[in-house]
């Protein structure tokens, strides 16, 4: 069985150096068997992927990839405060924000983008449970945050 280490390489992805923290906060937190990430942002090199509300400003696929990025973002703090995804026997929840433009009620749809990119590494252990939710807005005009709760081993 492929480890989600293995997973990452075979997928071609190159997980970034995890945001700092910007406030009094800090980017995972261990608590018991769980893990917990701080709100993650679809940043790329230093910039947002996209910015703005979804639909209006953002497409809904520009919103999935904004998730799936976010979610990426939120596996380098994990790494970085584990040493290695391998320490990860579950992912147990995920919680995903989306900047919502008036009447949007695909957020689930947001959220796959984020949920997809879990089970792609993690298998039949990156299926979690989770929560969509609409803002009306969220920091750096970002299109969507979210946050990993996971289990360790």
């Amino acid at each position: 069985m492929a480890t989600a280490e293995h997973k990452i390489r075979e997928l071609a992805i190159e997980l970034s150096e995890p945001a700092q923290a910007l406030g009094s906060y800090v980017p995972a937190a261990v608590a018991g068997k769980l893990i917990y990430t701080s709100g993650q942002l679809p940043m790329l090199n230093g910039n947002l992927l996209a910015a703005g509300k979804v639909p209006n400003d953002v497409s809904l696929a520009q919103a999935q990839a904004a998730a799936r990025q976010a979610a990426l973002n939120g596996l380098a703090a994990l790494r970085a405060h584990l040493g290695s995804l391998d320490k990860i026997s579950q992912v147990v929840r995920l919680n995903v924000w989306v900047n919502s433009s008036a009447g949007f009620t695909d957020h689930a749809k947001v959220a796959n983008g984020a949920s997809d990119i879990l089970v792609d590494i993690f298998g039949a252990s990156g299926r979690h449970t989770r929560c969509a939710i609409g803002a009306a807005g969220l920091p750096l005009n970002s299109p969507v945050e979210l946050d990993i709760i996971a289990e360790i081993l």
